[in-house]
């Protein structure tokens, strides 16, 4: 059975960072890309960024605040957040594809920025 667990999240202050992670089991990790995405209050998912199956290539909606990575050796992503501003509040999902927001997702992580 495919699984991804993300946790990580919480309440946070404006400005400060953030690390999200996403737990896969049930399938081959390694040979995959992944995403992230998230979804705001009210809003439809929105893709944040991707690590390519061997990690070695990335992307993101915002390269100076979003950084995708992983260690395929622990079946884990990771989500690097600089910099967290108000806009970041939402549920952040890993999702099986590279730079897709439609693949298999978990349950999600909540990040709440607030002063």
């Amino acid at each position: 059975e495919v699984q991804l667990v993300e946790s990580g999240g919480g309440v946070v202050q404006p400005g400060t960072s953030l690390r999200l992670s996403c737990k896969a089991s049930g399938f081959d990790f390694g040979s995959k890309g992944m995403s992230w995405a998230r979804q705001a209050p009210g809003q439809g998912l929105e893709w944040v960024a991707s690590a390519s199956a061997s990690g070695g290539n990335f992307d993101s909606l915002d390269p100076k605040r979003f950084t995708a990575f992983r260690e395929n050796s622990k079946n884990t992503l990771y989500l690097r957040i600089h910099d967290l501003q108000a806009e970041d509040t939402a549920v952040y999902y890993c999702v099986i594809g590279w730079k897709t927001i439609t693949g298999t997702t978990g349950q999600g992580t909540q990040v709440t920025v607030s002063s």
